[in-house]
C-alpha cells in the first residue's frame, strides 16, 4: 500500500485543527460562558444556570451535566469504535463516519450556546439545564463519531515510527494551533458587544469558528482516499468482545489510566486559564490570549525536536517528564493564587506578568511532549496487538483514548466547578450577600478557590507520571519493530548495555 506524503499527512492534520477547535470552545467556554465572573456581569452577562453548589452542597449543576453525559459516552465510544472497525464500505472503515459526522458536530457545538429561556430563576429557566444537557449529550456523540475513525487513522497511516511520529507532531501543532483559535473570541467578542450584547458577541465568534472548523474537518475526507493507503481487514469481533480483548491488554490499560490523569490535568489548565489570569493574577479577559498564544507559540518552536528526543530517550520517559513539567506549572499557578499575593481582577501589575510569564514559558516543552507522544504510543500498542492476536481492532483503541479524553475532561469540569468556587462570594436573587450557595443567583469564583484547583490538579500530573512508570513500552516497541525503525532502538539498545 502507498505511504503519505507530507503534504497528505499535513492534510489529514487539518481535520484535527477542526475538531480541536470546537473541543477548545467547550474547554474553554463551557464555564466560562455559564458561570460569568463579576467582571462579565457588569458587562451584561446572564446567568442561565443555577449556579450554586445544590447537589449535596459540593456540585453545581454544569459540572453534574457535563459528568452525566459520560454515562451516554460509556456506549457511544465502544459502539461508534465497533462500527468503524467492522466496516465494509467501499471507501474505507473511518473516512465515511467522519465525512458524516463533521457538519453535525460543528452545528452542535454553536447550539449549545444558543440557549435563551431567561435567567435560571425565571418561570422557564429550568428549560436552560433541559437544552445545555441535550447539546452536552450530542456534542460528545458527534466528537465520537468524528475522533474515533479519525484517530484510528492515525495508526493506520503510520507505516513506521517515522511516519508515525511526523503525524503525531503535524496533529498536536494543529491541535494547539485549534486550541488557540477558540480562545480568539477573549479579543473579538469586545468588540462585537456594543452592537449586539455579550451573549450574542461570543455566540457569533462560535459561529465563525465552528464553520471554520466544519471545512478543516471535511477537508481530509475528500482529498484522501483512505482505500489507496489502507488494507486492513474489517474486525470480526462484535463490540462487547472487542472492547473486552482491548482492555485486558495490560500496556493499554497502563497508558489509558495515566491518560485520564493527563486530560484531567489538561483540561483544568484549560478550563482554569481564564479565571487563573483574570482572578489570580489581576488581568482583563483578553490577556488569556496573549499567554494561550504564546504558550502555543514557544510550544510549536520544540516541535522539531520531539522526534530526536523519542530516539534518544524513548516515548516512555518523556511524557514522564512532560508530567512533571505541567505539575510545576500548576504549582506556581498554586502560588499565584495566594489571596493578598496579587491584585484583583483589572489591576494586574508586574508580579502579575512574571507569573504569567512562568507558567508561559515552563508549560511549552511538557505541553509539546503531551501533545505528541501518547498517540504515538496508542497506535504502537494497538499494531502491537493486532500482530500477536491478528484481529485489526484500532478503532477500538482509540475510541478507548477519546473515552479517556471525554472522561478526564468532565472530571476536571466536575473539579473545577466545585472547587474554584470554593470561598466565591454569593449573592442572593435582591444583591445582597448571602452564605447559603443553593440560593445563590450569582457566585463568583475566589482565590483560596484557585489554589485548591491547581493543588488538585497537581496531584493528578503526579499520579499520571508514577502510573506510566509501569508501561512496557520495550516489550511494544520489539512486537512492532521493522528495519526501517532500526535507529529508533539503536539508541535504547545503547541505554540498556550501559
Amino acid at each position: 500500500m502507498k505511504r503519505l506524503s507530507k503534504k497528505q499527512m499535513w492534510i489529514f492534520a487539518i481535520g484535527q485543527l477542526g475538531w480541536s477547535t470546537l473541543g477548545g470552545i467547550i474547554s474553554a467556554w463551557l464555564v466560562t460562558f455559564f458561570l460569568p465572573t463579576a467582571g462579565d456581569r457588569d458587562l451584561g452577562a446572564v446567568q442561565y444556570l443555577i449556579p450554586g453548589l445544590i447537589i449535596g452542597g459540593f456540585l453545581t449543576i454544569i459540572g453534574l451535566i457535563t459528568a452525566l453525559s459520560r454515562i451516554f459516552d460509556a456506549v457511544t465510544d465502544p459502539l461508534i469504535a465497533s462500527l468503524s472497525d467492522r466496516s465494509k464500505n467501499k471507501r474505507g472503515r473511518r473516512i465515511p463516519f467522519m465525512q458524516v459526522a463533521a457538519i453535525p458536530f460543528a452545528a452542535i457545538t454553536v447550539l449549545l450556546f444558543c440557549v435563551d429561556f431567561g435567567k435560571f430563576d425565571s418561570q422557564y429557566g429550568w428549560l436552560n439545564i433541559v437544552w445545555v444537557s441535550v447539546m452536552i449529550v450530542l456534542f460528545y456523540f458527534f466528537m465520537t463519531m468524528y475522533c474515533t475513525p479519525y484517530n484510528a487513522l492515525i495508526s493506520e497511516f503510520g507505516k513506521n515510527q517515522e511516519d508515525r511520529m511526523f503525524i503525531s507532531t503535524a496533529i498536536s501543532l494543529t491541535y494547539f494551533a485549534g486550541t488557540l483559535l477558540a480562545y480568539t473570541p477573549f479579543v473579538f467578542a469586545g468588540l462585537l458587544r456594543g452592537a449586539v450584547g455579550f451573549a450574542w458577541s461570543y455566540r457569533i465568534c462560535f459561529i465563525v469558528l465552528a464553520v471554520i472548523a466544519c471545512v478543516c474537518m471535511l477537508l481530509p475526507t475528500f482529498l484522501l482516499n483512505e482505500k489507496e493507503f489502507v488494507d486492513a481487514k474489517p474486525s470480526n469481533e462484535n463490540m462487547f468482545k472487542s472492547l473486552t480483548a482491548t482492555f485486558k491488554n495490560k500496556d493499554f490499560r497502563t497508558f489509558s489510566l495515566s491518560d485520564i490523569m493527563y486530560w484531567v490535568g489538561l483540561t483544568m489548565f484549560q478550563t482554569g486559564l481564564p479565571f487563573f489570569v483574570k482572578v489570580s493574577m489581576g488581568f482583563d479577559a483578553s490577556i488569556v490570549m496573549v499567554f494561550m498564544g504564546g504558550m502555543t507559540v514557544l510550544s510549536a518552536c520544540f516541535y522539531p525536536f520531539v522526534t530526536k528526543l523519542v530516539k534518544k530517550f524513548g516515548k516512555k520517559k518523556l511524557v514522564i517528564a512532560g508530567f512533571l513539567g505541567l505539575a510545576i506549572c500548576y504549582a506556581i499557578a498554586a502560588v499565584s493564587s495566594i489571596p493578598g499575593l496579587l491584585p484583583d481582577e483589572g489591576n494586574a501589575n508586574w508580579l502579575s506578568w512574571v507569573f504569567g510569564g512562568l507558567v508561559m514559558v515552563i508549560s511549552a516543552l511538557p505541553m509539546a511532549l503531551l501533545g505528541i507522544i501518547p498517540q504515538s504510543i496508542v497506535a504502537d500498542v494497538a499494531e502491537a496487538e493486532a500482530k500477536t492476536t491478528g484481529e485489526n481492532r484500532e478503532g477500538m483503541f482509540f475510541a478507548a483514548r477519546t473515552f479517556a479524553m471525554k472522561f478526564g475532561q468532565s472530571l476536571a469540569m466536575l473539579l473545577f466547578t466545585s472547587i474554584a468556587l470554593i470561598g466565591g462570594i454569593l449573592i442572593d436573587s435582591e444583591g445582597n450577600v448571602t452564605t447559603d450557595a443553593a440560593q445563590a443567583s450569582e457566585i463568583y469564583p475566589a482565590k483560596i478557590g484557585m489554589v485548591i484547583v491547581a493543588i488538585v490538579a497537581v496531584v493528578f500530573c503526579v499520579l499520571g507520571a508514577v502510573i506510566l512508570m509501569f508501561y512496557r513500552e520495550k516489550k511494544v516497541m520489539k512486537t512492532i519493530a521493522k528495519k526501517e525503525d532500526k535507529e529508533f532502538f539503536q539508541d535504547e539498545d545503547k541505554e540498556e548495555q550501559k
